[in-house]
Parts: structure tokens; sequence; C-alpha cells
């Protein structure tokens, strides 16, 4: 991930399985990752009330509803929500193929961050394959406005993030995280930054049917005196951009491919975070597609390769 660039693609050495509770649902869910075949891409294999499954891919064009969280298979009436946190977590461990076997229309929340999803893979370990793993490499600026939030995809030579929030609240304010962002960043940085609320807008999500299984165990909450109420407060100063920069990572891991760019964004979200990138793949002269060529280790380069006709990266 980001400069360090992988020749090949990957996936988890064995099965492995993760259970909790859904953050908006409260009902509980088991997850089962499966190891893949090279250029399988992450599927999401969804088990619905009858015991039939339906296989979801996480792509940009099976985004559905981007409110509170990410919700993927707006096609055939059977979802997954809130895959941002799990798909921020593959992208940072850098696995390329992958099938998730759910049991329950919502990943579960955990503790609200990617460590547990990290800490399954780390357990079920990684296998490398033969095929090359391929790149979205960012060719010129693309952006998007909406009111006062913007986000854009520059060149940039590796994988960068710069994300910047603004909340009308002391306890956050004006927050900015910006890196070039690795395995090790991700993991160290990024991937224990908790999301986050405000009290005085739980009885509307609940009234909403939403946040059901949302606790102090698993979101931080900011009270009604502007002050973080959890326990042993924030693990970061700084812990709110960086949950929002763990979210962008999720989201723009739905792109089907890693990219090689810099993504910026201001008061972003998920909605923001899929319109910059539905805008990124919409223009064709935006981006290419790179490989790695020759022996690595020995003078390898990234060169652009033929995008296939059924390219995942197409919206």
């Amino acid at each position: 991930m980001g400069s360090q660039l992988r020749d090949y693609q990957t996936t988890i050495a064995e099965r492995i399985s993760l259970s909790g509770v859904g953050v908006h649902s409260g009902a509980p869910v088991t997850m089962t990752f499966v190891p893949s075949a090279a250029d399988t891409g992450i599927v999401f294999h969804r088990r619905d009330g009858e015991g039939r499954s339906h296989a979801i891919k996480a792509l940009i064009s099976e985004v559905g509803t981007t409110d509170l969280s990410t919700t993927l298979g707006k096609r055939n009436g059977v979802t997954v929500s809130t895959v941002e946190h799990v798909m921020a977590a593959i992208s940072g461990a850098g696995i390329d193929n992958l099938i998730i076997e759910i049991d329950a229309p919502e990943v579960p929340i955990v503790d609200g961050t990617s460590a547990a999803f990290l800490a399954a893979f780390d357990a079920a370990g990684l296998d490398q394959q033969t095929a090359r793993r391929r790149y979205i490499r960012v060719l010129k600026p693309s952006r998007i406005e909406a009111g006062a939030s913007w986000a854009e995809f520059v060149p940039h030579d590796g994988t960068r993030y710069e994300v910047e929030i603004d909340f009308d609240t002391p306890v956050i304010g004006r927050q900015v995280f910006a890196a070039d962002m690795s395995a090790a960043v991700f993991r160290d940085e990024i991937a224990s930054a908790r999301t986050f609320g405000f009290m005085r807008d739980v009885e509307k999500l609940w009234a909403a049917g939403l946040a059901l299984g949302s606790s102090l165990d698993n979101s931080l909450v900011i009270g009604d005196d502007h002050t973080v109420i959890n326990p042993g407060g924030l693990r970061f100063p700084d812990e709110f951009v960086r949950h929002k920069t763990l979210d962008a990572v999720g989201d723009l891991a739905l792109a089907g491919a890693p990219f090689i760019g810099c993504f910026r964004s201001y008061r972003g979200g998920h909605r923001l975070n899929a319109m910059a990138l539905r805008a990124l793949l919409s223009d064709h002269s935006a981006f290419e597609i790179v490989e790695m060529a020759g022996v690595p280790g020995s003078g390898a380069s990234l060169v652009a390769v033929p995008a296939p006709a059924f390219a995942p990266w197409a919206v």
C-alpha cells in the first residue's frame, strides 16, 4: 500500500471468522473470511433469512446509500452495510482477493475501528499469489464540490491522504491528517481511531431505527457539554480526523484496485468519498491502469496495461 507497492496479488492463507453486532441494527452477525483465487477481488457472500447466498462485489458500482455508512448491493435488494471499516483493513493489509461470508445485513462494528479486522488477517496470515497486482494511477486532478465540502485526486508518487475536518465544537474543531499511506502507517496511526458521534443526535437515530448497537465500547461520544464522555478519553489528540481518514481508506478501496495518487478532502464523509471516486473513474483521461513489469528487485517499474472489458473500476 502507498509507497510500498506490491508486485503480486495476495489473499489470506486460511479461513477465519469474526462475530459482533451491527452498530445500527444491533443484531448479531458473523463474518467468515475465505481465501480466494487471483483476480477475484473482494466479494461479500451475503446469506439471507432463507439460507440463500448472494454475491455482492465490493466495488463503487455497487454502492447504494451513503447515509452514516457505506452500503453495497443496490441492484437486487440484498445489501451489506457499514462496510467501510473492514474495507479499510483489507486495503491496509494489502489484500487483493477475498470472499467474505456474512449472515446479516450489516458488518459488525466490533470496537468502532479496523483493528479487530487487522488482527483477524494477522491470525490467518497472507498468501502471495502469482498474478501481478494492478493499480489505478492518477494522471491529472479530478475534483468534486458539494456546498462547503470538496474532495479531489491529484497525481502523486505513492498513495497519500490529506484529510481535513472542521466541526463547530471545541473538542474537535479543525483537524488535519496528512501522510503517505503504507501498511505501517495505517496500522499504527489510523486503524485504532474510533467512529464518533454526538449525544444530542442519539434520540433522533434511535427513532429512525439506527445506532441500536452503538455504545461507549465502540464509539467516541461527545456530550452536551462538548467533552468526550468515554472513560479514558481519546486515543489520539486528533482521533476524529484519523477516523475520517480510516473511512476514506475504506470507501476508496471500492475502486477495485489500489490507487497511486493523492486524495484530499475537506469536510468530507462517505457520500463525498463515493462522489470523488465515481468522478475519477468516470473520466478515463484522469487515470490509467498500471502493473509492475520486469523482475522484482531488479529494476522493475510500473507500466500501463490495457484495461479489460470487465474492468472492476468501470462505473
